[in-house]
């Protein structure tokens, strides 16, 4: 008699089994540790192996040989066992055996010892389908059974089991089977049956099967007897009554080059089709393609594509017309294609703008390097540092003073405002660091940038230490001791943290001089005034650029003489020796005192 393939092939032992190692794994070494648990629940998809699973777990329970991991398949228990026809192996469907006297039948069973094999075995399939008096009937022999019962509970829908139940048993979770390993299990079978097939025919019904190797062995069942021996893809195709994967393609094509006649002549020719099921095909097409990598179809326009085809099944889900939806999906499939063109007039445009940026900015300071090279300057003949200019604001570095023509005079001049003894037609990287630290000052106050560009000089970086010419004088000086802060964090910025800063002092040129003079005289701040006896250019002098290289914070505090400490009044009171027994009573220190609360305070005289 004939037997239909999902039970002619059904599993005889655990090597059988099919995408389920984590399971037959567990049972495996259960068996053969001897650590075997009284009740266990098997849950997943149908056709996943639950109940094959459960029958070799009760044959491996009852072997003469065991219990073990490999039955002998020759002993009574286990011919029995393969002939479904135990008697200490009782199978009950939940589904139509699911009352509470149904429950209490199979208790007054478990009080009776096994007829003739080592355990009484109770396979309860369908479990999830029991009422709650059933469960609840059941719950105390689940917990506690005779030590010759066991209990194995199979079910689809674990979510429904009462949590009493779960805590019960030893819970294995079954996985849906890769289309990979029911493919290779089609072709095992059809070699065993001599049957001609096609690789992608057993791809089509591996996928039909949605993880379901009995879904996919039915299908393919159907698929022998209509195909009249030759399993192959127009065959499952028509079988199945979905469209073959090479129209898909074409159509796709078609999509590519916006042929609208030939998506036309689809959806004519697709009218005997569902429309959902063109969908649904053509969203695994486009999977297919993604993991293939097919260069026609980048990730971005299958990503859109995707998009359109969801859309189209929620207009399917309002009653649309299905032929209409499929039209308008496959229309908004090409516009989608129109979006690419965008895309590459967005980067386009891009470029253009960086480039006239990379072009337009460096113009003025790119043609002081091509002047020099037509007329080098010799090192005897640098230029001295003279008066220099006042810079306009810093909107870009290079472009503050238009380069004179090649053939000027000053064509040998370098076009930065401020020119350093070291400056040279091919700066170091230490130069090139100082020009955006004097951006960088000029973007944080202006002032402060125009102050020290003009009296700040970069001599040299080698990696640790750097060392510019200060020619401050005056308030200008005072501006510099004041944002030292700011001046010392931008350079540990882009210097380098440890970074070390020598300054040398120089005095400035006559012509400098006099204009800081005149400066200091008219400050483009209100005048300051001056402590009784000492005038504001005397306590302007007392002040020296402080050097706190080797400080550890970020925004550290300047340590600086004590009568630069209030630059806006000009007062030299704190550079005067203070009484000690008038030190308690000075405001800071009455601060530091309550915020600190000493027990004791001790002062000590500076030597």
């Amino acid at each position: 008699m004939s037997l239909a393939l999902a039970r002619k092939y059904r599993p005889r032992s655990f090597d059988d089994l099919v995408g389920q190692e984590a399971v037959s794994q567990t049972l495996v070494q259960a068996l053969d540790g001897d650590r075997l648990s009284h009740a266990y629940l098997f849950s997943g998809l149908r056709g996943s192996g639950k109940t094959s699973t459960a029958r070799i777990f009760a044959k491996a329970l009852l072997c003469e040989k065991g219990p073990t991991s490999r039955p002998c398949e020759t002993c009574p228990h286990c011919v029995m066992a393969n002939e479904y026809r135990h008697m200490d192996i009782i199978e009950m469907d939940a589904a139509s055996n699911r009352g509470i006297d149904d429950i209490k039948e199979l208790i007054e069973h478990t009080k009776y010892k096994p007829g003739s094999g080592r355990f009484k075995i109770f396979i309860i399939d369908e479990v999830h389908m029991l009422t709650t008096q059933a469960f609840n009937a059941l719950l105390k022999t689940l917990e506690e059974p005779p030590d010759f019962v066991k209990f194995i509970l199979a079910t689809t829908d674990p979510l429904k089991l009462p949590a009493t139940i779960l805590s019960r048993t030893q819970h294995f979770r079954f996985k849906k089977i890769p289309p990979r390993l029911v493919k290779s299990h089609l072709e095992h079978i059809l070699h065993l049956e001599g049957v001609d097939y096609e690789p992608e025919a057993l791809e089509i019904l591996a996928r039909s099967g949605a993880g379901s190797l009995r879904d996919s062995l039915t299908l393919l069942d159907q698929a022998i007897v209509y195909a009249k021996g030759s399993v192959d893809v127009p065959t499952v195709t028509g079988m199945l009554g979905i469209i073959e994967p090479a129209l898909l393609d074409k159509l796709l094509d078609d999509i590519l080059h916006k042929n609208e006649t030939a998506v036309l002549d689809f959806v004519r020719q697709s009218s005997e089709y569902e429309t959902e099921m063109i969908i649904d095909e053509l969203t695994l097409h486009l999977k297919d393609l993604l993991f293939a990598k097919d260069p026609r179809f980048p990730p971005l326009i299958l990503d859109r594509f995707f998009r359109v085809l969801a859309d189209a099944k929620e207009l399917l889900a309002l009653g649309s017309d299905g032929e209409f939806v499929l039209s308008l999906t496959l229309y908004k499939m090409m516009e989608a294609l129109s979006v690419k063109e965008i895309d590459e007039m967005i980067r386009t445009l891009q470029k253009e703008l960086s480039g006239v940026s990379t072009t337009t900015a460096p113009s003025a300071g790119a043609s002081a390097p091509a002047a020099s090279s037509t007329a080098p300057v010799p090192p005897a003949t640098s230029p001295k540092k003279g008066p220099t200019p006042t810079p306009t604001p810093p909107a870009a570095s290079d472009t503050r003073e238009p380069a004179p023509a090649p053939d000027s005079p000053s064509a040998v001049e370098p076009p930065s405002p401020t020119p350093t003894p070291s400056s040279s037609p091919s700066e170091d990287s230490g130069a090139l660091k100082f020009k955006a630290l004097v951006e960088k000052l000029y973007d944080r106050d202006y002032e402060l940038g125009e102050v020290f560009e003009r009296n700040i000089n970069y001599q040299s970086f080698d990696g640790s230490e750097l060392t510019w010419e200060s020619t401050a004088q005056g308030e200008e000086k005072r501006v510099l001791i004041k944002y030292w802060g700011i001046i010392r964090m931008f350079v540990q910025e882009l210097f380098g943290f440890e970074t070390k800063i020598v300054n040398i002092a120089k005095e400035a040129p006559p012509a400098q001089a006099e204009e800081d003079k005149k400066k200091a005289d008219t400050p483009p701040h209100p005048p300051v005034e001056a402590a009784p006896g000492v005038s504001g250019a005397e306590s302007v002098d007392e002040c020296t650029l402080p050097d706190n290289a080797h400080t550890s914070g970020t925004m550290e505090a300047v340590e600086m003489p004590n009568s630069c400490m209030n630059p806006d009044t000009g007062n030299t009171e704190a550079s005067k020796e203070k009484d000690p027994s008038s030190l308690l009573d000075e405001p800071m220190i009455k601060e530091a005192i309550a915020l600190f609360d000493p027990k004791r305070v001790r002062i000590k005289r500076k030597s």
